[in-house]
């Protein structure tokens, strides 16, 4: 299977996030509520970090190469951003987009729905 299917896989996966967040601003207080307890935020740290050397590594086999490298590059600022802020000042990041309406946790899921098409069309 070669990198770009992967990268484009992902893409469709963000894609269904942000449909999921579209439709159900809900779910994605419930998200940010899950990885606020304990030390789950090193998770989605971790995420991201994989995310960026899947991206950065596979972006030589996608159509718009350059593309695909800055979002592993966002990807990889974000994921190192996790450890160096720590989980409480995260969680205050975390507390503020919760108290967030409904419209602007639909305007970010527009916005992943957006990213993702352009990771889809990228790869």
């Amino acid at each position: 299977m070669g990198m770009d299917i992967i990268i484009r896989s992902l893409g469709i996966v963000i894609v269904v996030v942000g449909i999921v967040y579209l439709l159900r601003p809900d779910v994605m207080k419930w998200l940010l509520e899950f990885f606020k307890q304990g030390k789950r935020i090193y998770f989605a740290g971790l995420i991201r970090l994989a995310l960026a050397v899947i991206f950065l590594l596979g972006a030589r086999e996608c159509d718009i190469t350059w593309v695909i490298v800055v979002f592993g590059i966002l990807f990889l600022i974000g994921g190192v951003l996790i450890f160096i802020l720590g989980p409480e000042k995260l969680r205050r990041i975390l507390d503020w987009y919760q108290k967030q309406s409904v419209l602007l946790l639909r305007v970010l899921a527009v916005i992943a729905l957006a990213i993702g098409a352009i990771i889809i069309y990228s790869a």
